[in-house]
């Protein structure tokens, strides 16, 4: 497969602010003792809940939130573990465990904003492109074979091109591509908008804006 990659924009921001519900919001605001928020309009919820947060101790809040969303995957000895290391290190960042990157993400940058940054702050990177392919019917690309067309864009500096050299390059099979984008959505044929981790890629790593390639169908079948 031959294509051609055009990149549109890319964004560094510090929230995705629709990862959070409503429903969010208002189960949130139960377990930080604020009762019947159902019944408080829909644009309030949010500031609600940081002035609510704010009444707890920083690491007690964070373990509070971690405890809603991720309380099947975490134990409550690593909830408590983390909800204290958030507060010096981007645990976000660093969690061995990739697929846990993108909700301590989003987890980290609600109690972030909430305490006005008593927490380290992290980033996330929006990448807005087209890609076309030129010789043959348009296929609907997963994130294994996005990372590969966007390998030949990025500086060599990126983290992801020097971790998974190989399965960049399309010479191993890559599972790590499923957590490595955390959202990847395709609003129109050769629309794409894909959204990582600002560590794992950094918007100043994206060093074309245009260029072209190929994917062997071995990549592709993978």
């Amino acid at each position: 497969m031959k294509y051609m990659i055009t990149i549109e924009e890319v964004q560094s921001v510090d929230e995705i602010k629709e990862f959070w519900t409503n429903e969010d919001y208002v189960q949130l605001l139960e377990k930080f003792d604020y009762p019947n928020a159902e019944d408080t309009g829909s644009e309030s919820l949010r500031e609600l809940l940081f002035m609510a947060i704010a009444d707890f101790e920083p690491s007690e809040a964070a373990g509070i939130v971690l405890k809603y969303k991720l309380e099947k995957e975490l134990t409550e000895g690593q909830i408590d573990q983390i909800s204290n290391d958030m507060l010096l290190d981007k645990v976000c960042e660093e969690y061995p465990e990739m697929e846990l990157q993108a909700p301590l993400f989003h987890i980290n940058q609600l109690v972030f904003k909430a305490y006005n940054g008593k927490f380290p702050s992290s980033s996330a990177t929006i990448i807005k492109c087209r890609i076309n392919s030129q010789d043959e019917p348009e296929k609907n690309l997963d994130k294994e074979i996005i990372l590969r067309i966007l390998n030949d864009g990025l500086s060599d500096r990126n983290i992801v091109k020097r971790l998974f050299e190989e399965q960049m390059k399309g010479n191993l099979e890559f599972p790590e591509a499923e957590n490595i984008i955390w959202d990847l959505q395709n609003p129109e044929k050769d629309k794409y908008r894909i959204t990582t981790s600002g560590n794992l890629i950094k918007k100043e790593e994206i060093i074309s804006s245009e260029w072209e390639g190929e994917l062997t169908v071995s990549e592709i079948a993978s």
